[in-house]
């Protein structure tokens, strides 16, 4: 494996300009609402069909589905356009490095997708577009087409294990990079926050941008305060100095 230059975690921070509202910040999802958590909790939802009820019109309203990429975003796209390679481990389920323009297959989403469903009896998948046209025509509750399981989000609920390939593949990138930016997360959710202590212990320069202290901020080498929007496209513009320079207008 080529050593790369950076390797970059985005937690809900990075979406917020994009009008997705973050999880623990001080307006965050589960201070506003507290009990939407059990809405993507996968004991409630399986045992419930009113949460399961309650959970879809969540996805009817959910930002996510309907929100474009920001600055952020689309500077991580054009570092990666200018060729030098940024792998992406994202905490967020939202798509928009993608739709930004980072290739898939360089996007490691460690809490999967909310543009998509899968089955939780025969795993079959599908998209979510489908499935919510279902719930605006009447179904509460849509079931797998396939086996007529519980249809749940493609993301990770709370409850649920991280995809161990693709955890794998964030460990393996988070121990070769030289350089490593957790952008937008508070950090507390492990096993992905523990990604900036093995950045650290393996020698990488940790970078965190993010509004709130974190847990990790004594061991990174450099702690953003300032809006991602404006801070991170100066950072990816400062590491692009070390290899080629950045596309003008960026």
């Amino acid at each position: 494996m080529n050593r790369p230059l950076v390797a970059l975690l985005s937690g809900a921070g990075i979406s917020t300009d994009s009008g997705i509202p973050d999880y623990r910040g001080p307006n965050g999802l589960w201070r506003r609402d507290p009990e939407a958590e059990k809405l993507v909790t996968y004991e409630y939802y399986m045992g419930d069909p009113e949460i399961r009820r309650r959970s879809w019109q969540m996805r009817r309203r959910a930002e996510a589905l309907t929100s474009g990429p920001n600055a952020a975003h689309l500077a991580v796209a054009a570092l990666e356009k200018s060729g030098i390679p940024v792998p992406v481990i994202t905490q967020n389920v939202d798509g928009l490095h993608q739709l930004a323009g980072m290739p898939a297959r360089k996007v490691l989403e460690l809490h999967g997708s909310a543009r998509g469903v899968v089955c939780t009896g025969c795993h079959a998948r599908g998209s979510m577009a489908d499935a919510l046209a279902r719930v605006e025509a009447g179904e509460d509750d849509p079931p797998c087409r396939e086996c007529g399981g519980i249809l749940k989000s493609a993301t990770v609920m709370f409850g649920e294990r991280l995809d161990p390939v693709v955890l794998g593949e964030a460990v393996a990138i988070t121990k070769a990079c030289q350089v490593f930016l957790a952008v937008g997360s508070s950090l507390q959710v492990q096993p992905a926050a523990g990604l900036a202590g093995v950045a650290a212990d393996h020698g990488a320069r940790l970078v965190i941008v993010n509004a709130e202290p974190t847990p990790y901020d004594e061991r990174a080498d450099e702690v953003v305060r300032e809006p991602i929007g404006t801070a991170l496209p100066r950072l990816l513009r400062d590491l692009a100095g070390q290899g080629r320079r950045l596309p003008d207008g960026l």
